[in-house]
């Protein structure tokens, strides 16, 4: 461990990434009577972002940690917490001064402290505390899924209540969102989330050695490399829980199912060192396609459960965040069953799909207006590496055993 730190500190010092601090804001809006400050921390960005009473973004700034932990194949937790010590007060102060407020003029601070890596998420915490104390502002608890699930809201018109389908590299569930503070869980995964599986498929296939992909996540490497596919009928991936009359998900399977195609063609083609099998692409558009059909699958028996359970009567809506919800693949397969059903499809623009300082602030806007969980006492404030998303109605859906048959979606990624 000692010896990858290492490692990792001198790639640091390379990429002089300390440094790399992205702060966007198109044009300077007048603060309203309440600013919002989010602090997002859960894992390996390092968030910030101001919004105001109208809803309108101030400015936001965000250090990223990609290039480093893509190049030491995933991330190290406390290696991430160090940097984000390092990072969390130049990106706040940045995300202050670009809209051109003190903390004077902030009214509350939001923070992520539930579920994320909790070596990244006690570094926001603390930061967030020592402001709160520090110029007297009170603190307004955030639910990182919940926070993803919402901020659709800020660019569209989605009403209460909606279906919501988060998929991201640490999360994959199904849930009905009823208010701000009020979800109802449909289904989950049972191991791993498919960013995590994309993750892993790509770094074994090698993609990162294709000067094209070297600066990509897996999931976009594999999303483009799947593109170029010309017969991705040769790998054959079942169906996952195809016999599980519920909306739960597992994408154990698919990535050994991957694993073992990739493994029998670098046999065959006597793959050596860096090189890629000949079939590549071909096999990143299977596994894209066996990804999507399963996350259709669960989704249609949803909206099903949703419908005969009355949980979505007047507008029917299906928001998709996180930052699998990029994948345009994905997205296009869903909007098809979406038609289908007579659902509204919504997703965040890309860059509030992945982890974001904006959607912390939206959240805390929203709880704001509504006057829920305003915290000062902060000593009642902790994290939660771990924490289950609202009223759980999974055995509910398990015991109305809903057959559905999978829509047919485009074989060309």
């Amino acid at each position: 461990m000692l010896k990858l730190k290492r490692t990792f500190y001198k790639n640091l010092l390379n990429l002089n990434t300390f440094r790399r601090i992205t702060i966007s804001n198109t044009r300077i809006k007048q603060p309203g009577t309440c600013n919002i400050l989010g602090i997002e921390t859960s894992c390996d960005d390092t968030g910030c972002a101001i919004i105001n009473d109208r809803g309108e973004l101030l400015s936001e700034a965000i250090h990223s940690q990609h290039l480093l932990h893509l190049r030491n194949g995933g991330i190290i937790p406390d290696v991430a917490q160090d940097l984000h010590r390092a990072n969390i007060e130049p990106v706040v102060s940045q995300t202050l001064e670009k809209a051109q407020l003190s903390m004077e003029d902030i009214s509350a601070i939001a923070v992520t402290l539930k579920p994320g890596l909790a070596l990244s998420l006690v570094v926001g915490m603390k930061y967030a505390k020592h402001l709160a104390r520090q110029h007297n502002k009170p603190i307004i608890p955030i639910h990182h899924m919940e926070a993803h699930a919402l901020v659709a809201r800020m660019q569209h018109d989605v009403t209460f209540p909606f279906l919501v389908l988060l998929i991201s590299g640490g999360h994959c569930l199904l849930a009905v969102v009823q208010d701000v503070n009020s979800f109802q869980l449909l289904g989950e995964s049972m191991d791993c989330a498919p960013g995590e599986v994309f993750d892993k498929v790509a770094r074994r296939m090698k993609l990162r050695n294709v000067p094209e992909y070297s600066k990509l996540s897996g999931g976009h490497a594999i999303e483009i490399a799947a593109t170029k596919a010309t017969n991705p009928d040769m790998f054959k991936m079942a169906l996952p829980l195809a016999d599980y009359k519920d909306c739960n998900f597992s994408f154990n399977g698919l990535k050994t199912s991957t694993l073992l195609h990739l493994h029998r063609k670098e046999k065959e083609h006597q793959t050596v060192a860096d090189q890629l099998i000949p079939e590549a692409n071909d096999l990143c558009a299977a596994m894209l396609m066996a990804t999507t059909r399963h996350l259709l699958h669960r989704t249609q028996r949803a909206m099903q459960f949703c419908e005969i359970n009355k949980l979505i009567v007047n507008r029917k809506q299906l928001v998709v965040s996180g930052g699998v919800a990029c994948n345009n693949y994905i997205f296009n397969s869903l909007k098809i069953l979406c038609d289908e059903a007579g659902y509204e499809i919504f997703r965040p623009v890309p860059k509030l799909c992945t982890d974001n300082g904006v959607m912390v602030a939206w959240n805390g806007l929203e709880k704001w207006r509504q006057n829920i969980d305003i915290i000062t006492n902060m000593n009642a404030l902790d994290i939660q590496a771990a924490s289950p998303l609202g009223e759980n109605l999974i055995p509910e859906v398990q015991k109305a055993k809903l057959i559905t048959k999978l829509i047919k979606i485009q074989q060309k990624c």
